[in-house]
């Protein structure tokens, strides 16, 4: 049985359910892979709409990565997370599809290694 190493605090409504966890073995470096059901813009995904910050809104250094031929982003952090620091994970509604329409929300996961 695969253990869970990250704990999900708290989600933006209606996201809890749609959150997969397979990780195999503990990570300080837990990347972050986010689906899309749409093509999205490139120029939209960036450091300034998807964000990891710590709870007192320190940004952690992150590398984003846009596959358009799977529909996903990766969010991979380039520094350790810290033992039981909590963090949120924010995709803006500055994120848009190729065709410009935005998210409908804001998303924020608030989580822990």
């Amino acid at each position: 049985m695969i253990n869970k190493y990250i704990k999900i605090e708290s989600t933006s409504e209606d996201v809890e359910d749609k959150i997969k966890q397979k990780l195999r073995y503990p990570t300080d470096k837990f990347v972050w892979r986010v689906k899309f059901s749409a093509p999205l813009n490139p120029s939209t995904v960036n450091n300034r709409n998807l964000h990891v910050t710590s709870l007192k809104k320190v940004p952690l250094k992150t590398r984003i990565h846009y596959d358009s031929i799977n529909g996903y982003i990766e969010i991979e952090p380039l520094e350790p997370y810290s033992p039981n620091e909590s963090y949120i994970l924010t995709v803006t509604t500055n994120v848009k599809s190729a065709s410009g329409v935005p998210l409908k929300r804001e998303v924020e996961i608030q989580f822990k290694i």
